[in-house]
C-alpha cells in the first residue's frame, strides 16, 4: 500500500497555485491510502485555506491586485478541496454485499452476552445471520420473536440456522418428528429460509446402508420443511469427501439419494478443499443443488493463513445454485469480533466477489 508521506512547505512562499500543483500530482496515489491518510491531506487543505485568508484579510489597499490573484488561486484551491473530498468519500463507502455470519464464529462470546454481540455484527456489516444455537423452543435462550426483533433492531434479518438430530429407531421416530415440528415452527416464527442440519453420525460413515437412511430421514425432514415454506440443507465436513464406501464418496451418495426439492446443501467451501476436493467440480457435477455457502479459510477469511483459491470458485458460482453465502471463522489470529471484521471487508472489497442478491 502507498504511504508516501504529502509535504507542504509552511510559509506563503509557494503559491496557492503552486500548492494545487503539488496535490494534483499526489491524488492519485491517495486513492490507494488508508481512510485516515485522506483524512489527512483534507486537513492540511482546510488548514492552508485559514493560512491564506487571514493573510488576505491582512492585506492594504495598494496590494488590491495581489489580492484578486490569491482569490483565484483561493478558489481553485477550494475546487482541488473539493474533488480529494469526493475522491475520499468514494473510497470509504465501499459498497455492502448481501453477505451473512455464521454464528458460531462467536461461540466464546455470544452465549454471555446475545445482545452485544448481535449489534457488534450489525455494525460490522453484516446482513444476515445464520444462528447455531437452537434449544427447547429458543434461539441463544431467547423466545423466537424476541430474537429476531434484536435481530431486526441492529439491521439483521436470519436466513437459516444449524439444527439437527440423531438418526432415530422406530421406537423414537414419532419423539423425533415432534422435535422437528417444534423447531420448524420457531424458524417460522424468526423469518429463517433454510434450516440445515451440519453432521451425520458415526455409523454414516462405515455403512451405506445407514447413510441411505440418513437420506431417507433428510428427505423426510425436508418434505416437513417445505410444507412451512423452509428448506432443508445438509453442511459438509472433510470426512464426506475423503470417505468412500463401495467406491463413492459420501457426499456423492447423498446427492443422488436426496431429493432436490427437498434437501439443498451448504457448502463448506473450505472443509471440501481440506477433503481432499475442488468445489468447483462438484458445482459443474451438480449444477443448481448447492444454495448456500460457507465462505471459510483456515482462519480469517483473506489472512495470513489463506489456502482458498476464492477467485476460481466465484468464477463457477452461478452454475452451483448458490443463492447466499454466510462467513464462518474457526480459527483466529485476532479476537473473535475483528477476525470477523477483517473477513467481512475482504470479500467487500474483493471485486470478483458478486453475491446473487
Amino acid at each position: 500500500m502507498y504511504t508516501r508521506q504529502l509535504t507542504v512547505q509552511k510559509t506563503i512562499s509557494p503559491s496557492a497555485s503552486g500548492i494545487i500543483v503539488n496535490i494534483c500530482l499526489y491524488r492519485t496515489k491517495y486513492f490507494l491510502l488508508l481512510p485516515h491518510k485522506l483524512l489527512y491531506l483534507n486537513q492540511l487543505i482546510l488548514k492552508y485555506l485559514k493560512f491564506y485568508n487571514k493573510y488576505l484579510i491582512n492585506l492594504n489597499l495598494n496590494q488590491i491586485k495581489m489580492k484578486k490573484i490569491k482569490i483565484i488561486s483561493v478558489v481553485l484551491l477550494l475546487a482541488v478541496s473539493g474533488l480529494i473530498v469526493s475522491t475520499f468519500s468514494s473510497c470509504t463507502n465501499t459498497k455492502q454485499k448481501n453477505i451473512g455470519l455464521q454464528l458460531y464464529s462467536l461461540r466464546d462470546s455470544i452465549g454471555k452476552d446475545v445482545p452485544a454481540a448481535i449489534a457488534k455484527v450489525g455494525k460490522m456489516g453484516y446482513k444476515f445471520v445464520e444462528p447455531a444455537g437452537y434449544g427447547e423452543g429458543k434461539l441463544y435462550g431467547m423466545e423466537p420473536a424476541a430474537f429476531k426483533a434484536l435481530c431486526a433492531s441492529n439491521g439483521l434479518t436470519i436466513l437459516s440456522s444449524h439444527v439437527g438430530q440423531e438418526l432415530p429407531d422406530s421406537a423414537n421416530l414419532a419423539k423425533n418428528m415432534e422435535w422437528w415440528d417444534a423447531c420448524i415452527d420457531a424458524h417460522v416464527a424468526v423469518g429463517a429460509k433454510y434450516l440445515v442440519q451440519p453432521f451425520l453420525g458415526a455409523g454414516a460413515y462405515r455403512s451405506l446402508d445407514t447413510l441411505k437412511r440418513y437420506c431417507d430421514y433428510f428427505n423426510m425432514i425436508g418434505e416437513k420443511c417445505k410444507a412451512k415454506g423452509i428448506q432443508f440443507g445438509y453442511h459438509n465436513h472433510d470426512k464426506e469427501f475423503s470417505t468412500k464406501l463401495d467406491g463413492q464418496t459420501i457426499y456423492d451418495f447423498m446427492m443422488a439419494n436426496t431429493d432436490p426439492s427437498k434437501v439443498t446443501f451448504e457448502m463448506d467451501l473450505y472443509w471440501t478443499v481440506v477433503g481432499g476436493a475442488n468445489p468447483v467440480d462438484y458445482f459443474n457435477k451438480y449444477p443448481g443443488r448447492i444454495q448456500l455457502w460457507h465462505i471459510k479459510d483456515k482462519a480469517e477469511i483473506g489472512g495470513k493463513d489463506t489456502m482458498m483459491d476464492f477467485k476460481s470458485i466465484w468464477a463457477a458460482a452461478a452454475k452451483s445454485g448458490m443463492q447466499y453465502g454466510v462467513v464462518e471463522i474457526e480459527e483466529y489470529n485476532f479476537d473473535q469480533f475483528t477476525s470477523c471484521q477483517k473477513s467481512l471487508e475482504f470479500l467487500n472489497a474483493a471485486p470478483y466477489v458478486v453475491m446473487p442478491k
